[in-house]
């Protein structure tokens, strides 16, 4: 398997959910502005996405992928089906206990997670509402989740990659043909994420079984292997509900600042999500089963070649996509945002979060690579411990800058907070063994950062001769943004192949 064009296959259909999804808030913002509504509704949303991100893409994923490739390659095909039966059985109905209780204890949850919503007793009670509609989204794209993993260590990429455009599609048809049947309008978008999810785990199935591994779930507590899956997830729940507790935290800082504050950081991060699922989603989703399967061989050799190249091309992609965020912050957040009850203000304010975690891009993207280094040798506890220390860093920044920064402080707190973490983490790499860089790094960044400048300057000069970015459409905005994006993608890469860069340099393969 040539891991570039894997690579690659992934970040397209990526890009087409994400197109979606900017469409998708692009849509929201038009309809619904940054409002009371918004803020309850992001709010209600986040809570099931988070626990989404702990119990599926987060710890299931890292414990599950490993010990699944372990044994498709030294007990076959059939211990493996059974192996997925179980693990299903039992991860149905650890969730349907969480949702139920999730469903019930919505007031509660609410007032935990943004008490400053107890001050409107109608905010409160809307959020409450939304949460009990989309909670159950936990269950259904976790057993999405499951399905994707399954797919993806049978090398069937494109397939979990594309998935997360269905509830992007969800929520357009709902927002722009269902909304008015519902009272508040809001509740359109709530019962579009349940759709979504359906939507999402039925698309997986047929997939599966042609590779014959959709297996009906069954709980069978004498399987071994179910249980290391298990004792996996204890530590990995813990370093992945980390970073979601700092999100939350920022949640409940935001949520005593003034209205608008969650729904600004909500766009800002949307924006953001583009180059991280591009790359850092992208390039993790390659290198965990891949390193895993390496690793199961036991050729450290190659192990630390695939680190190598891993953090070769994302820091190709994600040092010039974190200058560009901060250079083009205005003509995205005004072009993609600004219309109807979204204001200037709301424009200006999201640019100002957009900015602050343009900072920390570099440092999101790589713990994706080097998260998986640890990972896919079924060694939990050291990014645990790093991501404990991370989020302590992360709140004391938070107070730090709150006070002058308000919401975009909270934004850069979790930028710095995501250097700090990626930093520690191949500090632990280097220290235990686990990777050895390959030679020709320092002459890598210097052309690097060559192009990033050129690329830089390009861009400064074109904006300095654009029109106001309120002016027009929101397709000839559009246009303007698409121009100077693609002035600033051909000025990188045109200085990369001047200095002799060749996409052939990145290729390689895995079995």
């Amino acid at each position: 398997m040539n891991l570039l064009k894997a690579v690659a296959a992934v970040s397209s259909m990526t890009l087409v959910s994400r197109v979606l999804g900017f469409a998708r808030d692009a849509i929201m913002a038009r309809i619904f502005g940054a409002s009371v509504a918004t803020d309850a509704f992001n709010v209600a949303f986040k809570l099931p996405n988070l626990l989404r991100r702990i119990f599926a893409e987060g710890a299931f994923s890292q414990a599950f992928v490993p010990i699944l490739a372990e044994y498709k390659n030294k007990q076959g095909d059939e211990a493996a089906r059974e192996f997925i039966a179980d693990v299903s059985g039992m991860l149905t109905l650890i969730l349907a206990i969480v949702t139920a209780i999730g469903v019930i204890a919505a007031p509660w949850v609410i007032w935990i997670s943004a008490p400053g919503f107890a001050k409107n007793p109608d905010k409160f009670a809307l959020t409450t509402d939304l949460l009990r509609i989309t909670f159950p989204y936990i269950l259904l794209i976790s057993l999405s989740s499951l399905a994707g993993a399954v797919l993806n260590t049978w090398n069937k990429f494109s397939v979990p990659a594309f998935v997360p455009t269905l509830l992007n599609i969800s929520f357009i048809v709902f927002a722009l043909f269902l909304t008015p049947y519902f009272d508040p309008p809001i509740m359109a978008m709530a019962v579009a994420v349940i759709v979504g999810g359906l939507a999402q785990l039925a698309y997986q199935l047929p997939h599966l079984r042609k590779i014959g591994m959709l297996s009906r779930p069954k709980l069978n507590f004498q399987n071994a292997g179910m249980w290391r899956v298990i004792k996996q997830m204890g530590p990995a729940i813990l370093g992945v509900s980390v970073s979601q507790i700092s999100l939350i935290i920022n949640t409940i800082f935001a949520s005593f600042l003034i209205s608008g504050s969650v729904s600004w950081m909500y766009y800002a991060d949307r924006l953001m999500e583009f180059p991280t699922g591009l790359l850092g989603v992208a390039l993790g989703t390659i290198l965990l089963p891949s390193l895993s399967k390496t690793y199961a061989n036991d050729d450290t050799a190659e192990y630390s070649r695939l680190l190598d190249w891993g953090l070769r091309l994302a820091l190709l992609l994600a040092i010039p996509s974190a200058v560009a965020l901060a250079l083009i912050a205005e003509p995205l957040t005004v072009a993609m945002f600004q219309y109807d009850k979204f204001t200037a203000h709301d424009a200006a304010m999201t640019q100002q979060a957009l900015s602050a975690y343009a900072v920390g891009l570099v440092g999101l993207i790589l713990i994706k690579i080097l998260a998986p280094g640890f990972y896919a040798r079924q060694n939990i506890k050291t990014p645990v411990k790093i991501a404990l220390f991370t989020l302590a860093v992360t709140q004391l920044f938070n107070l730090l800058l709150i006070g002058h920064l308000k919401h975009a402080g909270l934004a850069l707190a979790i930028s710095l907070g995501a250097l700090t973490n990626a930093g520690l983490l191949f500090y632990q790499l280097r220290k235990q063994q686990i990777f050895t860089p390959q030679a020709g790094w320092l002459i890598f960044m210097c052309k690097l950062l060559i192009a990033v400048g050129i690329m830089a300057a390009a861009l400064f000069g074109l904006m300095q001769w654009m029109p106001d970015w309120s002016q027009g459409n929101m397709l000839t905005r559009l246009l303007r943004l698409a121009s100077l994006v693609l002035v600033g993608v051909a000025a990188y890469f045109a200085t990369l192949g001047l200095l002799g860069f060749r996409p052939r340099d990145f290729s390689r393969r895995s079995t």
